[in-house]
């Protein structure tokens, strides 16, 4: 895919999420043949008719991920008008590169995770977006905390733009399945529509983005190795199924990525890779009282943060 029209902001952009790709797809292939497991991801190049494309990669059948996809795009061109309407700027153009990843691992006891840093622009104005979460089957309070301390660290080291506290309120306010009045996790960090006014503004921020990237790893790779193994059977198999409804519910009805991927004409492959390979929607499941299932539920039936939140 030819990238050589790319301004000096936009391939530094585009070059940060591709060594982020990069990365988060070699620890994930490490961890499967630790395992036992040939699983490699597959990468598929697409293109954009509109202008742009991307890089695609799935991993599927693995010892230790049922599915997982580590998906870069960088797309551009003329927006159209329903999407026109909800960007901010002028004009009728606009760029965007990110990096996002959806796993789906095969043990319940080890929780799905999803991450997204991306940048866009369109007319003046130009902005980074993104964050990452934790969606486990089972609540263990030792991966949560782990899991938002990393995220803590990588924020405080940019304290200049980063603020933890405010991306971890936003994370659970954005990340709650409204109909389901649940939060889809136990959240992580979330931000948008971070505008950059110049170059030392974009430097820093970018300077984020790439650190909090790259601490993926560090957040998500030790729970899913101490978890991947654990014992379980058709109870545990079938209560995992039913919370993965959960999550396609809140990515179709709700998540801004899948919309942008959508009205911007993206491969479809890859803007649905996020959706679990199987799922269930068993009627009026309801966990019994003092079970671990129905622990999950008092972690996501906590309270909403009520923002302002831009967006």
């Amino acid at each position: 895919m030819d990238t050589t029209g790319l301004s000096d902001p936009q391939r530094r952009a585009h070059e940060a999420v591709r060594t982020i790709q990069g990365a988060i797809c070699r620890g994930l292939e490490a961890i499967e043949a630790a395992s036992g497991s040939a699983a490699r991801f597959r990468e598929d190049t697409w293109e954009r008719p509109g202008g742009g494309g991307g890089w695609t990669r799935v991993l599927q059948g693995g010892r230790v991920l049922e599915k997982g996809g580590v998906n870069v795009s960088v797309v551009h061109g003329k927006l159209g008008d329903d999407l026109g309407a909800q960007l901010p700027g002028r004009g009728e153009h606009f760029f965007a590169t990110g990096v996002s990843l959806v796993l789906h691992p095969v043990n319940p006891h080890a929780p799905t995770v999803h991450a997204n840093y991306r940048y866009l622009e369109r007319g003046d104005q130009r902005w980074f977006g993104g964050g990452a979460d934790l969606t486990p089957h089972y609540y263990y309070e030792e991966d949560a905390t782990h899991f938002h301390q990393v995220h803590r660290n990588a924020c405080e080291a940019h304290a200049d733009v980063a603020d933890y506290a405010y991306f971890r309120d936003w994370c659970d306010h954005y990340f709650y399945i409204r109909h389901r009045k649940e939060h889809r996790g136990v959240g992580g960090i979330f931000f948008d529509y971070q505008y950059v006014t110049d170059d030392d503004a974009f430097d820093r921020w970018l300077a984020f983005v790439i650190d909090a990237g790259a601490a993926f790893r560090e957040a998500y790779e030790p729970i899913l190795t101490r978890r991947k193994d654990l014992p379980y059977g058709d109870r545990e198999r079938t209560w995992q199924l039913q919370r993965r409804g959960r999550y396609a519910e809140f990515n179709l009805v709700y998540d801004r990525g899948t919309v942008f991927g959508l009205k911007t004409q993206g491969r479809i492959e890859s803007i649905l890779m996020s959706l679990p390979p199987v799922c269930r929607w068993d009627y009026d499941v309801r966990p019994e009282p003092g079970s671990p299932e129905a622990k999950l539920l008092e972690v996501l039936t906590r309270p909403v943060p009520a923002g302002p939140f831009p967006g």
